[in-house]
Parts: structure tokens; C-alpha cells; sequence
């Protein structure tokens, strides 16, 4: 990492003193960076930034786990399609997976999801089969276990298997702890998608830093924790039907209509201290604030986590530690609510900067 030099205050680095073998020894170990111009001044705000893991999202972690896992089990074979139902972040980190270890790999996801999405899982050479949108996350599950039977497809399950919650627990975790090392965790914040991050890093720290409060998040107008309603699955953990209090929201990546078999360990064992509702515009307004105060890039997801972080940090006690977890990068929204009103052109003002001087002007 590069750091201010003391002498000269110039950034140097040194490199990471070890050469990698395949993309996906670079899955991993992201930094927890402190917020400065936009956390309270009484306490130490901190994001981990999992937007630099290859693919750009935390899912990149149980992307390589769950494919790895399957090979060392025996269930995936050499040459076998994997196939998956996905919102985009997962499916973005199985096509890399899938392109670095020679699998071909099929997306299914409704036509909801922002365009990026789609054309980056193609551009790493995935097919891409959408589904209506009507018909939701649970249409997709439908959709990928169709295709799965129907050819012998490998299915990731991402909402479903062990292999999503272990990888957090070993890596996520892991770095967790040890970056906050002789530091006191006061609070981790996190929302919940497929439900791996919360339940996989939940389980460390309990164990191994019970003081930590972990503050969960989902959105205000699918509060589907919140409600107290089960989720109806079949034999196979799968959802039988979607939730009742689903509604559509704009945090893409969050919450599906129905609850993940993943997360039942965190509400079975009580992961969560919190339970905070988010609004979708609270998400975008504080992704746009990370990127303008801080230089930060994440996505809606970011920032409605964020948006809970600075929530929590309000309350906290002076000299809390807090830290938020970022899922992605905000690249994959362009064409998303998060970059409405953001102009391709000049406004009035930056017109008038450029009148300012004679030359170079755009007619």
C-alpha cells in the first residue's frame, strides 16, 4: 500500500513481494479505510472496501469458494456448465471464476437489474438469460434450477449452500480481527443479500470479539426480517414461494423476495444486535457523499449501509470504533437511479468556465 514517505511526503510503495498465479489469488483481503470529512466527530468510522476484490464486489469471496468447493466434493466436473440466479455481483464474480478455470457459465436474472450488469457477466464470456421482472429473484431461482436439470448444469446455489457463509468466516472475518487488532470494535454494519457476509463473519466475532454490536440493515419497504414471517423452502432449502412483504426497491444486490436459506444461521442464533430499516433514495444520497467527500466509490448497497453506519455512529458512545461494509463498486449503476440527474454534458456553470478563457472552446 502506498504510504507518504516521512521524509519527503512522497507516496511510495514497495509491491506485495510475492508474484500470483491466477486472478483469484487475488480474491481478498480489502482494506478498511477511515472516513474523515463525513463521519461525527466523536467516534473512528471505518468502511471495508470490498470494491477491491477483482470483479469489484464482496462476492467475488464466495464466488471462488463456491466453485473450489465443488471440485475438491467432486460435484463439479471438468468442462460442466455452472449456472446461477443472480442480481448481477455474484454473477459478475462467477463469470471470472468460471473464465479463469474453464468453465462455461450461464446467468439467469429479471430484466430489472442495470444494463452494466448484464454486459459485464458477457464480457467474461458468460450467457446472460433474463427473466421477467414481474416474476422477481424468485423466478430467476426457478429459472437456473430449470436449466440445471435440464442439462446437467452445475447450480452455484449461492442462496443455499455452506460454502457462501464458510468463505466470510475464514477470509472476511479473518481480516477483520486482524486489522482491528489492539483496537475495540465497537460496531460492525452490514445489510444482507444473499445472507453469507453477516452470517459468516457473524460467527467469528462472537466468538472472538463478543463486545462487537452487528447492526443489520435491510430496505424500509421490504422489510421481510422485520416482519416476523417465515419463509416457506422446500426439501432442497429452496424458497417454495416468495416473502409477503416484499416490495421492489432500488438497493440492488439486497434482500430478494424471499429469505436465503444462508441467513436463517444469523436470525436462528441471534447474529444481530439491530435490526435498521434503509430507504433506497438514503442509499443513493450517501453513495454520492462517500464519492464527493470522501473519494470513495461504491454503489447503492454501499451507501445504504453507510447511511445505517452514520446512523449508528450519531448514537454511539465518544470514542466509538465503527466499521461499515461497502459490497461493491459504484460502476456497476450507470445506468441505475443512483446516476440520474448526473449530466453527460456541460451544465451552465462549467459553460461559463470555459467561456472564461478564449481557446479550446466546445461550439
Amino acid at each position: 500500500m502506498s504510504a507518504p514517505n516521512p521524509g519527503t511526503g512522497i507516496r511510495t510503495t514497495n509491491g506485495r513481494g510475492r508474484l500470483f498465479d491466477s486472478v483469484l489469488d487475488t480474491v481478498g483481503d480489502t482494506p478498511s479505510i477511515r472516513i474523515n470529512a463525513l463521519a461525527p466527530a466523536h467516534v473512528k468510522l471505518y468502511v471495508k472496501a470490498e470494491f477491491f476484490n477483482p470483479a469489484g464486489s464482496v462476492k467475488d469471496r464466495l464466488a471462488a469458494n463456491i466453485i473450489e468447493a465443488a471440485e475438491r466434493a467432486g460435484t463439479l466436473k471438468a468442462g460442466q456448465t455452472v449456472v446461477e440466479a443472480t442480481s448481477g455481483n455474484t454473477g459478475i464474480g462467477l463469470a471470472m471464476v468460471c473464465a479463469a478455470k474453464g468453465y462455461p457459465f450461464v446467468v439467469t436474472m429479471h430484466d430489472g437489474f442495470s444494463i452494466e450488469r448484464r454486459k459485464l457477466m458477457r464480457f467474461y464470456g458468460a450467457k446472460v438469460i433474463l427473466t421477467p421482472r414481474a416474476q422477481k429473484a424468485f423466478g430467476m431461482v426457478q429459472k437456473a434450477q430449470e436449466l440445471a436439470d435440464k442439462n446437467g448444469w452445475f447450480l452455484a446455489s449461492q442462496f443455499e449452500t455452506s460454502a457462501n457463509a464458510d468463505i466470510h468466516e475464514t477470509t472476511t472475518a479473518r481480516e477483520i480481527i486482524a486489522d482491528f487488532k489492539g483496537h475495540k470494535l465497537d460496531y460492525w454494519v452490514t445489510g444482507y443479500g444473499t445472507g453469507g457476509t453477516v452470517t459468516g463473519v457473524a460467527r467469528v466475532l462472537r466468538r472472538e470479539s463478543p463486545h462487537t454490536k452487528i447492526v443489520l440493515s435491510e430496505p424500509a419497504n421490504a422489510a421481510l426480517l422485520a416482519s416476523g414471517t417465515s419463509q416457506p423452502r422446500n426439501a432442497a432449502h429452496q424458497p417454495s414461494a416468495g416473502h409477503p412483504a416484499f416490495n421492489p426497491h432500488p438497493i440492488q444486490g439486497w434482500t430478494p423476495d424471499f429469505i436465503p436459506y444462508v441467513l436463517q444461521e444469523a436470525i436462528d442464533k441471534r447474529f444481530y444486535d439491530e435490526l435498521v430499516p434503509v430507504t433506497g433514495p438514503a442509499g443513493i444520497e450517501w453513495s454520492r457523499k462517500l464519492a464527493q467527500k470522501e473519494g470513495i466509490f461504491t454503489g447503492i448497497s454501499g451507501g445504504a449501509s453507510f447511511a445505517v453506519a452514520i446512523e449508528v455512529a450519531k448514537k454511539a458512545p465518544w470514542g466509538s470504533t465503527i466499521l461499515c461494509m461497502l459490497p461493491d463498486t459504484g460502476e456497476r449503476y450507470l445506468s441505475s437511479p443512483l446516476f440520474e440527474g448526473i449530466p453527460e454534458d456541460m451544465n451552465p456553470e462549467e459553460v461559463e468556465l470555459s467561456k472564461s478563457t478564449p481557446g479550446n472552446q466546445m461550439g
